[in-house]
């Protein structure tokens, strides 16, 4: 680190080695300022000014100096001005100055026994390293650290825990010594978070263009994914001038957040630093009580503080280095000091001490002197200035002010809390301050059209298209809760997304990538893959795949009374009663039966099988068949019939009220063992993925997933996959095929459908879930999945359901046939056979009946009537 010493000796020269509280004397302070730190002459005239018109404090003695300038970055010629005071006669050196030279300095004043008083100064404004001096006698160390260690580590640390971050990059500047943070860096690696280092040069224009030209695209979005949560570890000017760069160049979105730490950030800087960034904006630095009462802030204990100084508001002092606030109260601490000293009339005589002879010795006044430096105490500029026993301040105070979200520039900047080494923390960090402050943000949103998540509800031309669905109803839900607005458009390529060969993404999820979108909202489920390049929010609804298939159609089938038997039965039973009708005739013809006196029966063929027929629809016979094989042969004929007819009897009431017919498809494992049906997806969705994933697998194949793959990647995917969803509900309604998609959406599809023509199948275990898209390292997250939670608990997600997937709708989703019948009722359609057959019945009977009158009338035209053959006789 280069060194800009400010050498600053307080010098005192006597006029006599004995010196009363009563006498008069005069207090002469030299001092050495590097030649670049004009404001700290200016700084240490006022003080010494202001001590002059404090008579309470040194009564009578005056205060004079002389002002010097050196090469700060000339440690040597630092050490020999002190050398050349010291042969003067000095009673303590104070310097203000860089770690090189103070250890210099340090070794100096241990060897003569002159308090140092180290004020540490950090190169234009960078944030300060540890100096480490080394410490090797507490006795014999005469330096007293005035401004406090160096605690961003501690600082750093604890608001990055705070706020949770496990990835995040840290940028400083070329005058910044990296070594100070290794602390911080060994311990955030411990607790296994990212963090990247990356130094900016002194022209950030330069190296913003370079990223461009050297990065390719897939590196550039990785490198906007890590600039999402950045530490900012430089001076204020640097800082304005990367923010700037960065802001300008589209590298950050206003959802990034970023935290600047430095002592030495005034309110201007942080009013200029707020209004050149975006996003979210914490600043770290150091504060200095100021009492609530205006009257005591010029006014101090014992001293008077000066006018241009004491308030806040001057720009005098809203400019001035945290190192020079520090001169002024180590003027008034040793001011102090030596009053005490000669009111205690202990004053030591000091001679002249020379840096060159060998025999020269040390004060032997320094150890009073040093004493009495540590156990005075004043109430200046920086609060109250004292040293431990450690030779060190202990006194600081870091606040921690932020800003919300917003692309709106002059947003306000409150205290977020403060920091100090004794109680730690004073103050919440979390981001749950983020559910206030998203009122007046306005999200971009992307989405594909997707039923019911997406559908367009309203498209007036030359208006906003107007958009409606469940996943709409989720999104004004956590608008209207958190405040935000949003605009929304679809994807160009009307896809959800997937890698393509440069690594790249396309759809939905590629327009998150290249930052043109916020948020993704459709019907999205969580993949590992879209993990790995934007983030989800918690599922706001389970998702499963499932099968949309062609509801079976019922046709009207007007012999369904002759349904129970086969055609081959129904021709086996006519054969039967022929064959019956026709052995009965033989065996009466060969044994006649013994009819009785007068009977007008006859054992005719006719009569036989009429007989038969009517024995078999179980209406009797009218010959009497008295021999036995005649009968033999009958019972054997009416036990047959018997059977016959119950089982016709039982199958029909079967056939005639049971309406619904089991399809051979009810499962993803039924659709896989088949292939009369083909089957398909969208090509390269995520169920595309998911089956390939599941059926390639080696580690765990799935054969249901292996036979479900072999039938997709048909023809390398081309022959039974769509392109689009909407393609494949088309494919399934008018021809033969089944859709394998999200069963979410398909059973919105079968619901409302005006023909009730689907049906849906598929698994009953949600594996995964639908979520809602984030760019990587977005800070609604979190909110957004609390929000959900809550949606979930309460009960509203299930009325948002309810809405699109209500209970009783006009349509049955897991039927494979339409029934719409009421209980078990027969309607005419299932007897429309029988009745035709009444009807041909009649017909023909009456056929038959014109037919035998035609013909008796033309045989009675033939015969002679009996009448007429009696009159011939």
């Amino acid at each position: 680190m280069e060194v800009f010493p400010l050498l600053l000796v307080l010098s005192v020269w006597w006029s006599r080695t004995w010196h009363s509280a009563n006498a008069d004397s005069i207090i002469h302070i030299g001092a050495i300022f590097d030649e670049s730190a004009k404001k700290d002459d200016e700084v240490f005239r006022t003080a010494v000014g202001d001590l002059n018109q404090n008579e309470e404090i040194l009564q009578t003695e005056k205060i004079t100096f002389s002002v010097t300038f050196v090469d700060g970055n000339n440690p040597f010629q630092a050490v020999q001005e002190a050398c050349e005071l010291m042969n003067q006669g000095i009673l303590a050196l104070v310097s203000s100055i860089g770690c090189t030279s103070a250890g210099s300095l340090q070794s100096l004043a241990d060897a003569m026994h002159i308090p140092h008083l180290f004020i540490q100064r950090s190169t234009a404004g960078t944030p300060r390293s540890g100096c480490g001096l080394t410490r090797s006698n507490r006795n014999d160390d005469y330096t007293l650290s005035v401004r406090p260690p160096v605690y961003l580590n501690d600082v750093i640390l604890r608001v990055v825990t705070e706020y949770a971050w496990q990835k995040f990059i840290i940028f400083y500047d070329s005058e910044y010594d990296i070594r100070g943070i290794q602390e911080f860096l060994d311990k955030v690696s411990q607790q296994g978070m990212d963090v990247a280092l990356q130094k900016v040069e002194n022209n950030i224009n330069k190296m913003i263009t370079t990223l461009f030209d050297t990065m390719r695209i897939e590196e550039l979005n990785r490198y906007r994914d890590t600039l999402r949560r950045a530490i900012l570890v430089m001076n204020p000017a640097t800082a304005k001038s990367f923010i700037t760069e960065v802001v300008e160049t589209n590298l950050v979105a206003f959802d990034c957040h970023w935290i600047i730490i430095n002592e030495e950030i005034n309110d201007l800087d942080v009013q200029e630093l707020v209004r050149r960034s975006i996003g979210r904006l914490t600043i770290i630095r150091q504060t200095f009580p100021v009492p609530q009462n205006i009257s005591q802030r010029c006014f101090r204990g014992n001293h008077r503080i000066s006018s241009t100084l004491c308030d806040p508001k001057d720009p005098f002092a809203q400019n001035m280095e945290i190192s020079n606030l520090y001169i002024y109260d180590t003027v008034l601490l040793l001011a102090n000091a030596f009053h005490k000293k000669l009111e205690d009339r202990k004053w030591h005589s000091m001679a002249s001490l020379s840096c060159i002879r060998k025999n020269s010795k040390p004060w032997q006044g320094g150890r009073s002197m040093l004493e009495t430096i540590k156990k005075g105490g004043v109430s200046g500029l920086t609060g109250e200035l004292e040293f431990g026993e450690n030779g060190g301040n202990p006194n600081v105070h870091f606040e921690i002010l932020g800003t919300n979200y917003g692309e709106e520039l002059g947003r306000g900047v409150r205290k977020l809390g403060c920091w100090n080494p004794v109680t730690g923390l004073n103050g919440s960090l979390t981001d749950k301050k983020l559910e206030n402050n998203m009122r007046g943000v306005v999200l971009r949103v992307v989405t594909v059209l997707e039923e019911p998540f997406v559908m367009v509800s309203e498209n007036v031309l030359g208006k906003p298209k107007k958009y409606q669905g469940f996943s709409i109803d989720v999104l004004d839900a956590l608008s209207n809760y958190l405040g935000f607005n949003y605009e929304i458009y679809v994807a160009p390529d009307h896809k959800y997304g997937s890698p393509q060969e440069d690594g790249t993404w396309n759809g939905l999820v590629g327009e998150l990538v290249f930052k043109r979108a916020d948020i993704g909202i459709s019907a999205l489920t969580i993949t590992p893959d879209r993990e790995n390049v934007v983030d989800f929010t918690t599922r706001y609804m389970d998702y499963s795949v499932g099968v949309l298939l062609r509801r079976a159609e019922k046709t009207v089938d007007m012999f369904a009374c002759l349904a129970p038997f086969d055609l081959s039965l129904w021709a086996c039973i006519a054969g039967t009663v022929l064959l019956v009708g026709l052995l009965v005739y033989l065996l009466n013809w060969l044994n006649p039966p013994r009819l009785q006196m007068g009977s007008m029966t006859s054992t005719t063929l006719y009569n036989s099988m009429w007989f038969v027929y009517g024995s078999f629809v179980q209406q009797g016979g009218e010959v009497p068949y008295t021999t036995l094989a005649t009968r033999m042969m009958m019972g054997a004929w009416w036990l047959f019939a018997l059977i016959v007819i119950s089982s016709y009897t039982a199958n029909l009431a079967a056939f005639l009220t049971i309406t619904r017919i089991e399809s051979s498809i009810q499962s993803l494992q039924d659709l896989s063992k088949q292939t009369d049906i083909p089957y398909g997806t969208v090509l390269d969705s995520a169920v595309y993925e998911h089956v390939r994933m599941k059926g390639m697998n080696p580690f765990e194949r799935d054969s249901m997933y292996s036979q479900m793959w072999r039938m997709i990647n048909r023809s390398n995917g081309s022959e039974n996959n769509v392109l689009e969803s909407q393609a494949g509900i088309q494919k399934v309604k008018y021809g033969n095929y089944a859709f394998v998609w999200d069963a979410a959406v398909l059973e919105y599809v079968a619901i409302n459908d005006p023909d009730c023509s689907f049906y849906t199948v598929g698994n009953t275990v949600a594996d995964r879930g639908y979520g809602i898209a984030l760019q990587h390292g977005s800070p609604y997250r979190d909110v957004f999945s609390q929000r959900i939670l809550e949606l979930q608990q309460n009960g509203d997600m299930d009325i948002l359901k309810h809405k699109w997937w209500p209970k009783n709708g006009q349509c049955d989703l897991y039927s494979s046939v339409d029934t719409k019948q009421k209980g078990g009722a027969l309607d005419i359609k299932s007897f429309a056979g029988v009745f035709c057959i009444l009807a041909a019945g009649i017909v023909l009977s009456c056929f038959i009946a014109m037919l035998e009158t035609w013909w008796n009338k033309r045989k009675g035209s033939r015969v002679p009537s009996k009448e007429f053959q009696v009159l011939i006789q």
